[in-house]
């Protein structure tokens, strides 16, 4: 029970980082049925954008002496925010009249670009980060005859994306640019004539999208202690992979794939043979398979999708 109860918080923390990551993803998808590759890219921009770029290979932040924990995170959400928007205004608006594959290609092109700007600012190098390390201490719950050690870094990346989640709900259904955007989601043109200013829904869903790639980032780094300037395209790829297989422009669907993807992978790597565990990737994959050769259109199905396929 306790090894299980381990690997519970594990997978719900790991299926937090997923299901923020694919949040970011499915909005820009329901609305533009973009998949926006160069997403981990931008995880990585808000990463490096905690240091300078003449800092050395170990950093430490004293920045933080000064800088309270939330203006931090606002200021990283807004650096997110305005590189989203910048991509959006200097190479997506002005091909969004072609085609869904042209646009694929330009994010993908947008996070070579990415890539490159922080090798020419910061070097090839991985970083050693000392961000919020006193989340890095044991909370120890006893439980019958032993106890179960959770790591408060994980107790906050969970509840993080329970409050993301849950705000981002109220800002869809109760606010008038959230309305706007449940509509554009769809169906956009029928928004459009309908008074919805098409660039400002989809310039606050870049922004949003651009704002938890920088929660991400926060929460990735205080984890693992490290930069580098790919250290977003992974969480990009099982992001991606979580709103497949939760369902391709359900936000819904985004949060229960990551979720599900989360558990999937923390239960194989602790109930698999020594030996296979360095094939872990495989088998996850391998499921997602089956799954979508079950159910093609992803857990939750999106009927404006459909309907617009």
């Amino acid at each position: 029970m306790i090894d299980f109860l381990q690997n519970l918080i594990d997978a719900l923390s790991l299926g937090s980082l997923y299901a923020l990551a694919a949040l970011g993803i499915g909005l820009l998808f329901g609305i533009l049925r973009l998949v926006n590759f160069a997403h981990g890219d931008l995880i990585s921009l808000c990463a490096y954008a905690l240091i300078l770029p003449a800092a050395g290979d170990s950093v430490t932040l004293p920045m933080l002496a000064v800088l309270p924990a939330p203006l931090l995170v606002a200021a990283i959400m807004l650096v997110g925010a305005l590189a989203a928007n910048a991509a959006d205004l200097t190479v997506f608006r002005p091909l969004r009249k072609t085609s869904v594959p042209t646009l694929m290609i330009a994010s993908f092109a947008i996070g070579y670009v990415l890539q490159n700007v922080l090798l020419g600012l910061y070097g090839g190098r991985p970083r050693n980060l000392d961000l919020w390390s006193g989340l890095n201490r044991q909370i120890v719950l006893p439980l019958g005859s032993g106890s179960v050690h959770v790591p408060l870094v994980q107790v906050v990346t969970i509840l993080t994306t329970i409050a993301v989640v849950a705000a981002l709900t109220l800002f869809l259904h109760r606010t008038r640019y959230g309305v706007q955007m449940r509509a554009a989601a769809e169906d956009f043109r029928m928004a459009s004539y309908l008074g919805v200013r098409a660039h400002r829904v989809v310039g606050l869903a870049f922004a949003l999208s651009g704002a938890l790639a920088g929660i991400v980032s926060l929460l990735y780094v205080s984890q693992t202690g490290a930069l580098s300037r790919t250290l977003g395209v992974p969480l990009m790829l099982y992001a991606f992979i979580a709103t497949v297989v939760g369902g391709m422009g359900s936000l819904v669907g985004a949060v229960l794939g990551g979720f599900l993807l989360g558990a999937v992978a923390v239960f194989l790597q602790a109930l698999l043979p020594p030996d296979l565990r360095p094939f872990r990737d495989a088998f996850v994959f391998s499921i997602v398979l089956v799954t979508l050769l079950l159910r093609p259109s992803g857990l939750v199905r999106n009927p404006a999708l459909m309907e617009r396929v």
